[in-house]
């Protein structure tokens, strides 16, 4: 399967297969031509990183899933762990995006947005 192919499958950018492949998480064959040659399992796998990335985990965070997925000995423990670290940032995040969400709130609410040239969105943004 060529590279065009696993993009369709996945809806993954070629680009983004190539860089994968860079850092190590997936390992397509080559032909003697040098193309590379995707097999079912590579398809699998860039489907399975596709869908890790979409929920936001880390790059080094789907090389920990991949490696713990393709472990038939693993933990479901050690899964779980990486999943609750990921969901604490997101909860972490979350907080920050309402505290500045609150503050331009206030900001936008209290600036008049007529001709006079105070503002207190400036005001704000100044005090650094």
């Amino acid at each position: 399967m060529t590279i065009g192919d696993v993009a369709d499958r996945t809806g993954l950018p070629a680009k983004t297969i190539r860089y994968y492949e860079d850092i190590g998480l997936i390992r397509p064959a080559r032909d003697p031509n040098g193309y590379r040659s995707f097999a079912e399992t590579d398809v699998h796998k860039l489907a399975f990183l596709g869908r890790a990335r979409a929920l936001g985990f880390s790059v080094e965070d789907c090389r920990t899933l991949l490696a713990l997925y393709e472990d038939e000995t693993r933990n479901s423990a050690d899964v779980k762990r990486v999943a609750e670290q990921h969901l604490a940032r997101i909860e972490d995040k979350i907080a920050q995006l309402q505290s500045m969400r609150d503050t331009l709130t206030h900001l936008v609410r209290d600036c008049a947005g007529d001709s006079r040239p105070d503002c207190p969105i400036l005001t704000d943004l100044a005090k650094g």
